[in-house]
């Protein structure tokens, strides 16, 4: 259960300050790093089908380009929030440089529920909010899919970006369907990523990942394509869970099942394939591998002592809070960060802005093996700098090695 008493930018904040201290990384940095270089706030109008009008909140956060062009996400759910846009842009800032991606980090959305917007309303929605962002194109933000939103969302911010511009520009937009300019496989990257990023950790541990028992918290994109490569290499999928409920099996899941009757039902709760369990015993459960891929501060103080897995792996943004992921260290487990773990669509989505640049698509195995040694050499790096950090944990690694990358380009550029 998430804990409301930890703002999600503020945990971010002292990961970026813990980081700093142990890294060596300049005041004059770090007192820049504190808040986002500059954020866009809207409000949006709209005539709803029902003949009822609402405005909508907006924002866009710009959080730091010293690297690049900013990119990414483009959030839309009822709890929207600034501090919530701040925190996701920090986390892409350091995604993109612990990846070694040119880029800044962004991160937008509007305050909303889909479930609530007719399709008519969603697109009126999606289109003024490119609108009120006055975007400038590929050379200066990117913006992507996030929660709430996907690819219709991102083929309507496109035609209305090159509506705006008067030119046909794929590259303006990520995570679009390839007959728009999108990479192949996208969907399925962040997912990719986490599997390939627990590979690498397994081995670091001495362990395979055949006969890997592992817990699963979100069965949406990322958790299934999680699972899926889990289960194909010999893994074992031991519990799942999602917003309607949890459902566990000591002798493993059977995934397909599984998924057949998510998509039936809607959601995890009432499978017949194992027992139901709360989200408050899913991450105790006796297991190899804990993967959050849902939201963040899922994993704190309270729980994180009875935690039995020796690797987390994080697939969402922020499901381990600041406390929580100290006493872990503490007690020895192994938590691969964030910024590192689901990684895999930063990735593929610098692979889809190249790609509409040069206009030249490159084919699925292509990406797969470009997104592989790319995030191979992420939790390479990440780990590296925790050893010569004295033992640092893999998240203050990750951090610092950004960091370092982000404070040389803004001192090249004369910022600090």
């Amino acid at each position: 259960m998430e804990k409301n008493k930890h703002d999600v930018f503020e945990e971010a904040v002292k990961t970026l300050k813990k980081a700093g201290e142990i890294g060596g990384i300049g005041e004059n940095a770090m007192a820049f790093l504190e808040e986002p270089k500059r954020i866009q706030q809207f409000r949006i109008p709209l005539k709803k089908d029902d003949g009822s009008f609402q405005v909508f909140e907006g924002c866009r956060v710009h959080y730091n380009d010293a690297i690049g062009p900013v990119r990414n996400g483009t959030r839309i759910r009822p709890e929207f929030n600034v501090a919530e846009a701040k925190a996701l842009g920090l986390f892409m800032t350091i995604k993109h440089a612990v990846a070694d991606i040119p880029a800044g980090g962004a991160k937008g959305g509007i305050r909303a529920d889909v479930g609530k917007l007719t399709q008519r309303e969603m697109e009126t929605l999606v289109r003024s909010y490119i609108r009120a962002l006055n975007p400038k194109g590929p050379w200066s933000d990117v913006p992507g899919a996030d929660i709430g939103t996907g690819q219709q969302a991102m083929s309507w911010m496109l035609d209305e970006y090159e509506q705006l511009t008067g030119h046909h520009c794929p590259s303006a937009i990520n995570d679009k369907p390839t007959s728009l300019g999108g990479s192949l496989g996208g969907e399925e990257a962040t997912g990719r990523g986490v599997f390939l990023t627990m590979r690498e950790a397994l081995k670091d541990m001495g362990k395979p990942v055949e006969g890997c028992r592992a817990v699963l918290q979100g069965f949406g994109q990322v958790g299934v394509a999680f699972a899926d490569m889990l289960v194909a290499s010999g893994g074992e999928l031991v519990a799942a869970s999602d917003i309607t409920g949890g459902v566990t099996n000591s002798e493993g899941l059977d995934l397909a099942a599984l998924k057949a009757h998510v998509a039936e039902t809607g959601g995890v709760a009432g499978f017949s394939g194992g027992s139901p369990v709360g989200i408050d015993e899913l991450f105790t459960l006796d297991c190899d591998v804990v993967a959050p891929c849902a939201v963040h501060n899922v994993i704190h103080e309270e729980n994180a002592p009875l935690i039995k897995a020796k690797l987390i792996v994080e697939g969402a943004n922020g499901p381990v809070t600041t406390g929580a992921d100290e006493i872990l260290h503490k007690m020895g487990v192994m938590v691969v960060p964030d910024v590192v773990a689901n990684s895999g669509g930063v990735i593929v989505c610098h692979f889809e802005r190249t790609q509409g640049l040069s206009d030249q698509y490159w084919d699925l195995e292509t990406v797969y093996q470009k997104l592989e040694m790319r995030i191979t050499k992420a939790y390479r790096q990440s780990a590296e700098a925790a050893k010569q950090a004295g033992g640092a944990s893999l998240r203050h690694g990750a951090w610092i090695f950004a960091l370092k990358r982000v404070e040389e380009a803004m001192q090249l550029r004369g910022w600090i």
